[in-house]
C-alpha cells in the first residue's frame, strides 16, 4: 500500500457523509433511536432522589418498549425484529443518552430476555417472551454471586430435583451463595433465570439456568425468596441493583433452561454434550450478545466525552505569543492535540472493530449452529473488544474531563454522570483482566493446534523463523542482516511510517513474537515439572500483553479494511489519517517492546514520535467534522461548553 504525501492538503471532510458511513447498514435504526433521546421525555436528568429516579427510568424503558426499539433482536414470532444486528446498533445508539435506562433495557431484553431466548426451548419462548419484549414481565439474570464473579462454574446456589414431585428444589446454602448485584431484583423484578449448581440424584453436572418466579402480582417476594437492596452504587443509580437469597423455593421441572439439557421426569439427566466444561462453555457462550453490547456502549460514551472536550477545544482560547492580538485556541496546543487526537483515531478503530464483531454475532445467531472453531474466535474477539473499549472509554472520559478543566468538572457538562456510569463497564460482562486470559487461552489453544498440524516441511519454516526472531534479538549474526531486509525495512523514510502494510507488519509481528514466546515460557515450565496453574500464574503478566497485542492487531484491521472498502475520495483520506494515528500511537506507546526486541531502532523510534505529531496536526483540522459525524443531538448531548 502506497504511503500518504507527508504533510497533505487540508481535507474538505462532509460530517453527514461520514456520519452515513459510520451509521453502516442499520443507518435508520440509530436516526431513529437518536431522534427518540432527543425527545423531551428523555431528557437528561439531574439529582433525583433514588427511589424516583428508579421509577423513571423504568417507564423510559417502557416507552422504548412500545417504541419498538427493545425486541429488534427476538424472533418475529414473539413481536419481535428478527434482526440481532438492529438490535445492538439500537443499544450503541441508546449510551448517548441515560446510561442508567441503557443498562435496565440491557437487564431486561439482553440478559434476562436473551437466556429466556438462547437457553430455552420452545416452550419458555412462549410462556415468556412476548411480555419480555413488552416489559410487562420485568426480569432479571440471577448469576453473580457474592463469593463468585467471574468464576462462574464455582457457583453455589444448588437447584436438586425431586423425583417425587416432579420439581427443582432452589436453595442459598451459604451468605457467599446471595445472588449479588442483579440488576431489576430491589424494585421491579418478577422473574429471574438463576445460574445454580444442578444435583439429580447423585449426579453434579454443574451450573444450569432455571426460570424462577421472585414476587406476586403486588410485588411482594414470594414465599422462600429474600430480597435486598444494594444500595447506592458510584453511578447508574435508576438501576435497582439487589440481592437474591432462596430457601428451599419449588419450581417446576420445566423451568430448566433446557436447550443443552434435560432431566426427565423419572430423573435422568440428558445432553447431548457429554463433556462437562464443552457443555458449560457452550451455554455461556450463547450469551455472548451482552459483552459486544456493552462493549459499543462504552465506545459510545468515548465518543460523547470527545465530542464535548473537541468542541470546548475549538472554542476555548488560553494564553497565545507576546506579540500576538488574540489567545490561542487550546485545540492548537500541542500537548491538547496529543491529548485528543489519538483517542479520537482509536475511537475510530474500535468503532470498525466494533461493526466487525457485531456482524459476525448477527451472523452467527441468524443462521443456525456455529462451528466450535468459529465460535471460539467470535468470543475470543468479542471478550478483547470489551476490554479495550470499555478501558478506553474510562480513560478517553478522564482525559477529556481534563482537558475541560474545571468547566469539566461541573455536572451540567455531562462528565460526572459518564465517569460515575461507565466506570463499571470494565468488570461487569467479564472483568477486563479475566478476559484477557480468555483471550490468551484461546490464542494459545490456536497456536497449539497449528503447530501439531504443520507437515515436516511447515515444521522446519516454524523453527527457522523461531531462530530467526532469536538472532535478530540477540544480535549475533549480522550476516544475516542483508537477508531480513524484507522482514525488517531498513528506509529512514518518514512517509513510510504511513505505509499501512507496514503498520500491520509491526503489530502483527509482535503479536506473533509475544505469543511464540509466552508458548515457550508456559511449555518451558510444565517440562521441567512445575504445576501447570502455577507456571500459568507465573506467565499472567506475558499472557495479558499477548492478549492486548492480538486485539489492538484485530481493531486495526478492521480500521484498515474500513478505509480500503470507502468509495468517498475525501472520507477515505480522512479516515486514513485516522487509521495511521492510531497504528504509529499504538507502536510508540510500546515502542519500549520494539526497541528491546531489536525491531525498532532508536532513530526509527523517535521518527514515529514525530509522526504521529504530525498526524495529531493534521487530524486537529478535522476534529470538528470528526466528532460531528458521531451524529449526537444537541438535545442529548445537553452540555453547554458543547451545544
Amino acid at each position: 500500500m502506497a504511503s500518504t504525501s507527508y504533510r497533505p492538503a487540508a481535507i474538505s471532510l462532509d460530517s453527514d457523509a461520514l456520519r452515513r458511513y459510520l451509521d453502516g447498514p442499520y443507518r435508520e435504526v440509530r436516526e431513529l433511536t437518536r431522534q427518540l433521546l432527543a425527545q423531551p421525555e428523555h431528557a437528561p436528568v439531574c439529582g433525583l432522589p433514588t427511589a424516583e429516579y428508579r421509577e423513571l427510568v423504568m417507564e423510559r424503558t417502557r416507552l422504548l418498549a412500545a417504541a419498538g426499539q427493545t425486541g429488534m433482536g427476538f424472533p418475529e414470532k414473539y413481536g419481535g425484529g428478527g434482526d440481532v444486528g438492529a438490535s445492538i446498533a439500537a443499544f450503541e445508539t441508546l449510551a448517548h443518552g441515560d446510561l442508567s435506562v441503557l443498562v435496565k433495557t440491557g437487564v431486561q431484553f439482553g440478559l434476562w430476555g436473551g437466556a429466556v431466548l438462547h437457553l430455552g426451548t420452545e416452550r419458555h419462548h412462549e410462556a415468556y417472551l412476548r411480555r419480555t419484549i413488552t416489559a410487562e414481565l420485568p426480569g432479571c439474570f440471577a448469576m453473580t454471586e457474592v463469593g463468585h464473579g467471574s468464576d462462574v462454574q464455582a457457583l453455589e446456589t444448588t437447584a436438586t430435583f425431586d423425583s417425587a414431585t416432579d420439581e427443582f428444589v432452589i436453595n442459598t446454602p451459604s451468605e457467599g451463595a446471595w445472588k449479588h448485584y442483579i440488576g431489576n431484583a430491589a424494585c421491579h423484578g418478577r422473574i429471574a433465570a438463576v445460574f445454580a449448581q444442578l444435583h439429580v440424584g447423585d449426579e453434579r453436572p454443574g451450573v444450569h439456568a432455571f426460570v424462577v418466579p421472585l414476587r406476586d402480582d403486588d410485588g411482594e417476594p414470594l414465599p422462600g425468596v429474600s430480597i435486598a437492596d444494594c444500595g447506592e452504587k458510584l453511578g447508574l443509580n435508576g438501576v435497582d441493583n439487589g440481592m437474591l437469597a432462596f430457601a428451599d423455593v419449588r419450581i417446576p421441572r420445566d423451568n430448566l433452561l433446557d436447550r443443552y439439557a434435560q432431566v426427565t421426569e423419572t430423573g435422568e439427566y440428558r445432553s447431548e454434550i457429554e463433556n462437562p466444561n464443552r457443555r458449560f462453555f457452550t451455554m455461556i457462550g450463547t450469551l455472548i450478545q451482552g459483552r459486544v453490547c456493552v462493549g459499543g456502549a462504552a465506545g459510545t460514551a468515548a465518543k460523547n466525552a470527545l465530542t464535548i472536550a473537541v468542541r470546548h477545544g475549538l472554542r476555548r482560547r488560553q494564553f497565545g505569543p507576546p506579540d500576538g492580538d488574540s489567545e490561542t485556541l487550546l485545540l492548537d496546543y500541542r500537548t491538547h492535540q496529543r491529548r485528543l487526537m489519538p483517542r479520537l483515531a482509536r475511537t475510530y478503530a474500535l468503532h470498525f472493530a466494533q461493526e466487525v464483531v457485531a456482524a459476525r454475532l448477527h451472523e452467527a445467531f441468524s443462521g443456525g449452529d456455529v462451528p466450535e472453531r468459529d465460535q471460539r474466535e467470535l468470543e475470543t474477539y468479542a471478550a478483547g473488544l470489551k476490554v479495550m473499549t470499555t478501558r478506553h472509554a474510562t480513560d478517553t472520559i478522564q482525559e477529556c474531563r481534563e482537558a475541560c478543566g474545571g468547566l469539566g468538572y461541573l455536572a451540567e457538562n455531562r462528565f460526572a454522570a459518564l465517569k460515575a456510569d461507565t466506570d463499571v463497564f470494565t468488570t461487569f460482562e467479564g472483568d477486563n483482566t479475566v478476559l484477557l486470559q480468555l483471550v490468551a487461552k484461546s490464542l494459545l489453544t490456536d497456536y497449539k493446534d497449528q503447530f501439531a498440524s504443520l507437515d515436516p516441511p511447515g515444521m522446519v519454516r516454524f523453527v527457522a523463523g523461531q531462530v530467526v526472531e532469536t538472532v535478530v534479538e540477540k544480535s549475533l549474526a549480522r550476516q544475516l542482516l542483508g537477508a531480513l531486509v524484507d522482514v525488517i525495512p531498513a528506509s529512514d523514510d518518514e512517509r513510510e511510517l504511513r505505509d499501512r502494510d507496514y503498520q500491520g507488519e509491526l503489530l502483527r509481528w509482535r503479536e506473533e513474537h509475544m505469543l511464540a514466546s509466552v508458548a515457550r515460557r508456559l511449555k518451558a515450565g510444565i517440562d521441567n515439572g512445575f504445576d501447570p496453574w502455577r507456571v500459568f500464574n507465573f506467565c499472567q503478566d506475558h499472557v495479558v500483553h499477548t492478549a492486548r497485542a492480538h486485539i489492538e492487531r484485530l481493531v486495526f484491521d478492521a480500521f484498515a479494511a474500513s478505509v480500503d472498502r470507502c468509495e468517498d475520495g475525501q472520507l477515505r483520506e480522512a479516515l486514513g489519517q485516522l487509521c495511521d494515528l492510531y497504528a504509529l500511537a499504538a507502536i510508540e506507546e510500546d515502542r519500549g517492546w520494539y526497541l528491546e526486541h531489536g525491531r525498532l531502532t532508536t532513530q526509527r523510534s523517535k521518527r514515529i514520535t514525530t509522526e504521529v505529531n504530525l498526524l495529531c496536526m493534521d487530524v486537529r483540522e478535522q476534529a470538528a467534522a470528526l466528532v460531528d459525524a458521531f451524529g449526537i443531538p444537541d438535545a442529548v448531548l445537553v452540555a453547554p461548553i458543547a451545544t
